[in-house]
């Protein structure tokens, strides 16, 4: 099941994860509106089934809601790996103190899903797999169980 990163935001909320408000758009002008109901900095961010989002010129940050406008302009109907963009989330922005890789894929050969997690997150999760892989801890988990609490202290 691919999610886009506003649907995980959803899942999260529904389970008492804290996360960033947001709201999605799917013209400049939505986008601009949203921006204009936080009064403060937002990230406008692609919507798409693709990593490397930030690398390929899909997540801006945006002072006013004019400079939203000319951000979700250049992002929607992009291309990124194959993937055009429709829609993008408008989040309010935060200070950022630290930040964290948290994924999950499915392993078809093992019929498990790996969830990874790195202290070294960011744009550049795929350079820290290719050249430090050691700091991308992994864990195996069933999909009937989930993860097993002493996996979610180690990671």
């Amino acid at each position: 099941m691919n999610v886009h990163e506003y649907q995980a935001a959803e899942i999260f909320a529904r389970y008492g994860v804290p996360t960033n408000p947001g709201s999605m758009a799917t013209s400049a002008a939505d986008a601009a509106e949203i921006a204009r109901s936080f009064g403060r900095t937002v990230a406008v961010k692609a919507q798409v089934h693709t990593g490397g989002r930030g690398k390929a010129g899909g997540i801006k940050i945006a002072a006013t809601p004019a400079e939203t406008r000319v951000a979700a302009e250049a992002i929607l109907g992009m291309d990124i790996k194959g993937h055009t963009v429709r829609k993008v989330l408008v989040a309010g922005g935060v200070e950022i103190a630290r930040e964290f890789y948290l994924g999950v894929v499915l392993d078809r050969a093992r019929r498990r899903h790996v969830v990874m997690a790195s202290a070294e997150g960011g744009v550049d999760i795929e350079e820290v797999a290719r050249q430090r892989p050691e700091r991308i801890v992994r864990a195996l988990a069933d999909p009937g169980l989930g993860l097993h609490p002493y996996q979610a202290r180690q990671i």
